[in-house]
């Protein structure tokens, strides 16, 4: 095992390994998995995929993921921690569009086995990112964080790039309208901006009737539009409350709430405990994928 580097807002680990052991899982935002060589499988929530040289894979905070590996593997770990954003120190970067990418990430990510890029091209982008940031923390330690955490900039766009490009797991039907991703994609990118997210306005960007707009959604998602941007927020707030030091009040006010009482009375609502004792249990909820299959 050789941890390469361990400055915030990052951790680099690369390891050959002919066996895998769970590892402990804490609430960083998620890890990114590049084989460098080595073959075998994958799982996450009980679902598997064959890996091999070049793949890419998204490890979320949670507890059901491994590999099975068959022909011992080099793995390089990118591990996007949540102390930078409890702990500014400094490091030059605009701490809340950093935040705000990297829970883009994991909120959005659907916690299935398979490669998370979706072509060539960004993958080879992907690589050269990796290794760069391998080599800046090998020869120059301390002295690299500013450029690596720009370099990681860099990775958290490609990212959110293939994640735009992938399946959402709320959508339950095979064959689905593509509007619909497309719906997600917006609903998402623009969680914290309530007036963008009002019936009138999809029904415009859209270009759907009003009193369409929200039968649409439940014919697809399976879920009422107004539930999905709740729930949507509220993965947010289990974010925010586990990986940072934003107050109630802050984390109310940009996802628009009311106020901190609106607030904890729709945490409670939605996963039947407040939001204290989340903080205390420190496990995702309604962050999980809604089922194992």
């Amino acid at each position: 095992m050789n941890i390469i580097e361990s400055y915030k807002p990052f951790e680099i680990q690369e390891i050959e390994l002919e066996e895998w052991k769970q590892r402990p899982v804490k609430n960083n935002f998620f890890e990114l998995v590049l084989v460098k060589s080595g073959k075998g499988i994958q799982c996450i929530n009980y679902n598997e995929s064959n890996y091999q040289n070049g793949s890419v894979y998204l490890l979320p905070p949670l507890k059901c993921h491994s590999f099975t590996i068959e022909k011992p593997t080099k793995f390089v770990f990118l591990k996007f921690t949540d102390s930078f954003f409890k702990n500014i120190n400094n490091v030059t970067i605009d701490r809340n569009e950093w935040f705000k990418e990297a829970s883009y990430i994991l909120s959005n990510y659907n916690q299935l086995p398979g490669d998370i890029i979706k072509n060539d091209i960004d993958r080879n982008h992907l690589t050269s990112l990796i290794e760069m940031i391998l080599q800046e923390s090998r020869n120059y330690g301390k002295e690299s964080v500013s450029l690596i955490t720009s370099l990681m900039t860099s990775v958290l766009e490609l990212l959110i790039r293939n994640i735009k490009k992938s399946s959402y797991y709320e959508i339950q039907q095979k064959n689905t309208d593509d509007r619909i991703t497309k719906m997600l994609t917006y609903i998402n990118e623009n969680i914290d901006k309530t007036e963008l997210l009002k019936v009138e306005n999809l029904a415009n960007v859209f270009m759907m009737s009003s009193t369409y707009v929200s039968e649409f959604f439940k014919k697809q998602v399976n879920i009422s539009l107004r539930e999905y941007i709740i729930k949507a927020k509220l993965k947010l707030v289990e974010i925010r409350l586990l990986n940072s030091d934003f107050t109630l009040t802050q984390i109310a006010e940009e996802l628009g709430f009311t106020d901190v009482s609106h607030l904890s009375k729709t945490f409670k609502r939605y996963s039947g405990i407040s939001l204290r004792e989340f903080k205390n249990n420190g496990e995702y909820m309604l962050l999980k994928r809604t089922a194992c299959s």
